[in-house]
């Protein structure tokens, strides 16, 4: 009998996963609405502008959620946004993981109660005690949990954009929050990124491949109020501070 290749028939040269040949990338948005076809040209106005201004001012780091479920059209937007996410060498190295299941979810918040008692520890007198009167996570309220991970050596993209600095492909999972995260804000559903948390054993912990990094936890769902302002900032904890540019 004919020995079948284990090759991926979608691999290039060097095994890299080319995928197949498209005119133009346009995502597979199931959400999408047929009263809107896709556009081939697109000319921004200043209204775009405009809107995405108030987005990106009005998206906050979430502690506080309402426990309520997402609406499951709203949350399919969201998630079919990080489609358009950039990558380096369009590799898409994000792997989102949906987290349900209600035992893991109690173990990675053990795993943040222990680690916010640790970094609490790292802090002395007045300063511990601002510490521990904020809430930094909404693991127990918030409905939607997301973990998200990327796989350091993608075969997608052939390694391009990445000999001189292999941690663009942890930018672009980066890049991938980011996005769901303007997302989800445009939808008026709040993100939370839970970073207190010990990487190492994220992966073992949700039955992920040892080879990726895990990259940020996510809670989401419909904040409890709305703010301009981080909410670091209105607790005294650490103001706002504008960018550094410098001309060369």
């Amino acid at each position: 009998m004919k020995q079948r290749s284990s090759r991926n028939p979608a691999a290039g040269k060097n095994g890299c996963r080319r995928g197949r040949r498209v005119q133009s990338h346009v995502p597979n948005d199931s959400t999408a609405d047929p009263a809107f076809p896709a556009k081939t040209t697109m000319k921004l106005e200043h209204d775009h502008h405009a809107r995405l201004r108030d987005i990106l001012e009005w998206r906050r780091d979430i502690r506080h959620f309402r426990t309520e479920p997402v609406d499951p059209a709203a949350l399919a937007k969201v998630e079919a946004a990080v489609d358009y996410a950039p990558s380096v060498g369009n590799s898409r190295p994000w792997r989102m993981v949906r987290v349900i299941d209600d035992g893991l979810r109690q173990r990675v918040a053990e795993n943040f109660r222990r680690e916010n008692e640790r970094a609490a520890g790292s802090y002395d007198g007045e300063r511990q005690r601002d510490y521990r009167a904020l809430k930094l996570a909404g693991l127990r309220e918030a409905p939607v949990h997301y973990a998200v991970f990327c796989d350091p050596e993608p075969e997608e993209g052939c390694g391009l954009g990445r000999r001189t600095m292999p941690e663009t492909v942890s930018y672009s999972a980066v890049m991938a929050v980011h996005t769901l995260w303007l997302a989800a804000r445009a939808l008026n559903i709040g993100v939370g990124w839970v970073s207190i948390l010990e990487p190492a054993e994220m992966n073992g912990l949700l039955g992920v491949p040892n080879r990726w990094r895990f990259i940020a936890y996510l809670c989401v769902g419909y904040p409890v109020e709305e703010h301009r302002t981080p909410e670091l900032e209105r607790r005294g904890w650490q103001a706002g501070v504008p960018t550094v540019w410098i001309d060369r």
